[in-house]
C-alpha cells in the first residue's frame, strides 16, 4: 500500500487518474472524500500564508462610480484619475454602476453554476483540453500537467466569445443564453475600461483599443466547491493573469485575496459590482506604469464559490502580434524595461510553470 508520506509517490500518475475520470473537483465531492488527496496540497510553507495580515485586514481595494463617466468632461476626468489611481497603485479595483444589468449578472453566475452541477455524463461531453478542437472546453485546473507545485480545488468551463464567438449549438443549453447575453456587455465595457486606461496613459481614448487589447475575450467560469480540509489547499494559487485587463465577477461568499505591499488583502464581495485587473500585458505595454498583480482564492468547507472572469487576452489562439513598451511613454529616463515578445510566445510559458510560481513577466525583463 502506498502511504501519505510514501516516496513512491508520484504526482503524474495521481494527475493523470483524476484526469481521466473527467469529472473534476465536484466528482471527488460527489463521492463523499473526508480528506483532501495529496495532489491537492500546497506546500508546507505556503500553509501559514492563507490568512490577510492583520495590518492590512482593514484595507479594502478601490471603488469606482462609473454612474457620472457620461455626464460631462469634469466627471469623467475625475473617473480617469481615480482608474489611474487604481491601476499604478492598486493593479485592481471594483466598479459600480457599470451599465451590467442586475439581472444578466445574476444569470450568468445562475447559468455557470447550472453547468458544473449538472449530471456528470452531460458535462463529459464537454470535456477537453484543446481550444483548437472545441470553442467550449471543460474541464479541471487546465494547468493540471504543468510544473505548478499543487492542483487546485476547482473545475471551470472556458469559451473565447470573442473576437469569433461560438453559435449558440455549441454551448451548453444550461448556460447558452446568459454567456451570449452576458458576453455582449462585458465587451462593452471592455471598450470604455480600455479608453479610460488609454486616457489615464495620457494617451488618445482609442490607443490601445487600436493595439488590439479589446480584440480578443475568454470567458472562464469557475467552480469551487466545499472543501473537507480547506487549510490543506487552494482555490486558485497565486498567479497574475495573462491577459491586458480581466474583468471578474463574483458571488457573495468570498475568497478572493490580492498580494499588496506584501501582505494578502480580501476583496470582499460588493453585490452588484465588478473585480477589474490589469494584467501582465498590460503592465508590460506600460512599461510598469501599470501594475499585473498577484492574487488567488481560498478553498472553503462550507459553501459553492462561482466566479466569471473574462479575460481581454488571445491567450491559447494563435497571434503574431509583437507587443513591447508602448514608445509614446519611452524616454530617456524611462527606457524599455522588457523586450518585445508575441502573446502566443509568452502563453507557452506560462502555461508550462502553471500557478503558484514566480511571476512569468520577470522572465521578458531587460
Amino acid at each position: 500500500m502506498v502511504t501519505k508520506n510514501s516516496i513512491e509517490f508520484d504526482p503524474y500518475v495521481e494527475r493523470k487518474a483524476f484526469d481521466e475520470t473527467k469529472e473534476g473537483v465536484k466528482g471527488l465531492v460527489d463521492a463523499k472524500i473526508t480528506e483532501v488527496p495529496r495532489i491537492f496540497h500546497i506546500p508546507q510553507d505556503s500553509l501559514t500564508d492563507t490568512k490577510p495580515s492583520v495590518s492590512v485586514s482593514n484595507l479594502e481595494i478601490p471603488t469606482i462610480d462609473f454612474a457620472s463617466v457620461h455626464v460631462d468632461t469634469a466627471s469623467r476626468e475625475a473617473v480617469v484619475e481615480r482608474v489611474r489611481y487604481a491601476a499604478e497603485k492598486w493593479g485592481f479595483f471594483q466598479v459600480i454602476n457599470h451599465g451590467v444589468p442586475l439581472k444578466v449578472l445574476e444569470e450568468i453566475k445562475d447559468g455557470g453554476l447550472r453547468f458544473h452541477e449538472d449530471d456528470p455524463e452531460v458535462k463529459k461531453s464537454f470535456f477537453s483540453r484543446d481550444f483548437n478542437k472545441n470553442k467550449f472546453v471543460y474541464n479541471s485546473n487546465f494547468d493540471l500537467y504543468s510544473a505548478s507545485p499543487s492542483v487546485n480545488w476547482r473545475d471551470a468551463f472556458s469559451c473565447y466569445m470573442a473576437p469569433d464567438p461560438p453559435s449558440p449549438e455549441e454551448l451548453p443549453v444550461t448556460c447558452r443564453d446568459a454567456m451570449i447575453e452576458y458576453s455582449k456587455h462585458v465587451m462593452s465595457l471592455g471598450g470604455l475600461l480600455f479608453e479610460l486606461l488609454s486616457k489615464a496613459l495620457g494617451l488618445r481614448p482609442e490607443f490601445l483599443k487600436s493595439m488590439d487589447c479589446l480584440k480578443t475575450m475568454l470567458m472562464i467560469c469557475n467552480y469551487y466547491p466545499p472543501c473537507p480540509q480547506p487549510d490543506l489547499t487552494l482555490g486558485i494559487s497565486k498567479h497574475s493573469d495573462n491577459s491586458f485587463l480581466t474583468v471578474l465577477l463574483q458571488d457573495n461568499i468570498g475568497g478572493l485575496q490580492i498580494l499588496h505591499q506584501d501582505s494578502w488583502v480580501d476583496v470582499s464581495p460588493l453585490p452588484g459590482a465588478l473585480v477589474i485587473n490589469i494584467g501582465d500585458f498590460l503592465q508590460l505595454i506600460t512599461n510598469d506604469k501599470f501594475v499585473s498583480v498577484e492574487h488567488r482564492a481560498l478553498a472553503n468547507r462550507e459553501k459553492i464559490r462561482i466566479s466569471i472572469a473574462s479575460f481581454f487576452s488571445s491567450s491559447a489562439l494563435p497571434n503574431s502580434t509583437v507587443y513591447g513598451p508602448i514608445n509614446e511613454l519611452l524616454s530617456e529616463e524611462n527606457p524599455p524595461k522588457y523586450r518585445d515578445l508575441t502573446l502566443t510566445e509568452y502563453t507557452m510559458g506560462y502555461f508550462e510553470n502553471g500557478l503558484g510560481g514566480a511571476s512569468h513577466l520577470s522572465n521578458f525583463r531587460i
